[in-house]
């Protein structure tokens, strides 16, 4: 399943080598304070009396989500970006290897002023090699985090619309209690409605 996209950049000094790497994650549908916001809020969306007596539903929002057709549709175009991201960043860091290599070699025989020249040069290309993958890496959170944010919303929609249906009080996410009734598990059903009214075009 999809987890917080983190692109990093570290300079190992003692070695001299200039590293960056892009870790793909697998992408979360839920940090865990917003499970938590998420899970508080279901447990009053269908009565104004969070624990009033009645039916009560359980769903696993995480599964739930990650099921859907929109969510592994969106999340596979955003892998297949992230990937493309992913070798322009390889290449670029192994060019500025390659010119802290060759500064290396090169070192005895160099003038003073052409080394100097190089060696801020190469410096010079490691700041906006730095600077582009910690861009990047939050340009990617932020399209993340949009569209999990966006498939929230509507999940909230589908679960009032079979919260109705099946006559429940409250639907609860299984994770934030302790013991929840299988038969009362209302996930795949909260797929289905949710493809249904928001299936990937």
């Amino acid at each position: 399943m999809p987890a917080v996209v983190t692109l990093a950049v570290q300079d190992t000094s003692n070695r001299k080598f200039l590293r960056g790497t892009m870790l793909l994650r697998q992408f979360r549908v839920f940090k865990k304070s917003s499970l938590l916001i998420l899970s508080i809020f279901l447990v009053a969306l269908f009565s104004g009396t969070a624990f009033a007596e009645g039916r009560t539903g359980f769903i696993d929002l995480q599964k739930a989500l990650s099921e859907t057709k929109e969510w592994k549709e969106k999340s596979e175009a955003f892998k297949k970006e992230f990937e493309q991201e992913q070798l322009i960043i390889s290449a670029r860091e192994r060019s500025i290897a390659q010119m802290l290599e060759d500064i290396n070699k090169q070192s005895m025989v160099l003038d003073p002023s052409l080394k100097k020249e190089k060696e801020e040069k190469f410096r010079a290309e490691r700041r906006d090699f730095q600077r582009y993958v910690k861009d990047k890496s939050e340009e990617f959170s932020a399209k993340e985090k949009e569209m999990t944010e966006a498939l929230i919303k509507k999940m909230v929609t589908v679960l009032r619309k079979v919260g109705k249906e099946k006559n429940f009080t409250m639907i609860l996410e299984k994770k934030a209690v302790l013991y929840s009734d299988d038969g009362k598990d209302i996930t795949s059903a909260a797929v289905r409605v949710y493809d249904k009214m928001y299936g990937a075009k």
